[in-house]
């Protein structure tokens, strides 16, 4: 099953500041029939303007991946990590027992990013950020993770506290990539750039992909495309 749902379909709220999209209810958006993909439970799709930027507020208990599309972002938390991830890179902060953080855009440009919310398998772990770059021509034309708490995640991917996996790909128009699924297990797809067609059902760019009970899913680009494709474990 594929279930697409079009960006122009999707909640959201403008501050002025932020132009946020929701891919499942968050905040003041509320939809029975979205509130989350298995332990997929936010899907935002950010614009943060030049200057501006999250204050400081706390989080605990969630895997919070942030795949910067444009520009960058800057953290700061309590435990006295900061950083700044730029366009095609990607942090992870586990929030465990309890994180207070915040997030500027000290660019000269907007920033646009998707922030990515799994629910952890356990509670209470120890709070963590970390971030890493994925240069786009090391994943041109393959799946590449990104974040991952599965066994078999490479090195270089940014552990997360889920048996799940975040993965990026650039493709050129007509070219495709094969992802494979295990029996039970759920996906969300959204194309950052591009229209593509998963298994022939065509995906508008930013908008989300749910799937479920598929084990093959062939990924074929209609336009130079950018790919962010979440694999989640089968719902309890």
């Amino acid at each position: 099953m594929i279930e697409v749902r079009d960006f122009n379909s999707l909640g959201g709220a403008n501050h002025g500041w932020l132009d946020a999209k929701h891919h499942f209810s968050f905040a003041r958006y509320y939809d029975p029939k979205r509130m989350g993909w298995g332990a997929l439970r936010v899907w935002n799709d950010d614009l943060i303007r030049a200057g501006t930027g999250f204050p400081p507020h706390p989080h605990r208990d969630m895997e919070i991946i942030t795949y910067v599309r444009e520009g960058a972002i800057t953290h700061r938390d309590h435990l006295n990590n900061e950083g700044r991830t730029v366009a095609g890179d990607v942090q992870v902060m586990s929030a465990g027992r309890g994180i207070q953080h915040e997030e500027w855009n000290l660019e000269d440009e907007d920033t646009r990013l998707f922030q990515i919310w799994i629910e952890p398998n356990r509670q209470g772990i120890r709070p963590r950020w970390e971030t890493a770059r994925f240069p786009k021509d090391s994943r041109k034309g393959r799946l590449v993770p990104l974040a991952s708490g599965r066994k078999d995640a490479p090195a270089e991917a940014l552990w997360i506290a889920q048996d799940a996996e975040v993965l990026g790909a650039t493709l050129d128009k007509g070219t495709s990539v094969i992802h494979a699924m295990e029996k039970g297990r759920l996906a969300y797809l959204v194309p950052a750039r591009g229209r593509i067609e998963v298994n022939g059902v065509e995906v508008g760019e930013r908008s989300g992909a749910a799937i479920r009970d598929l084990e093959l899913l062939t990924i074929h680009a209609l336009d130079d495309a950018e790919i962010v494709l979440v694999d989640l474990p089968p719902e309890e």
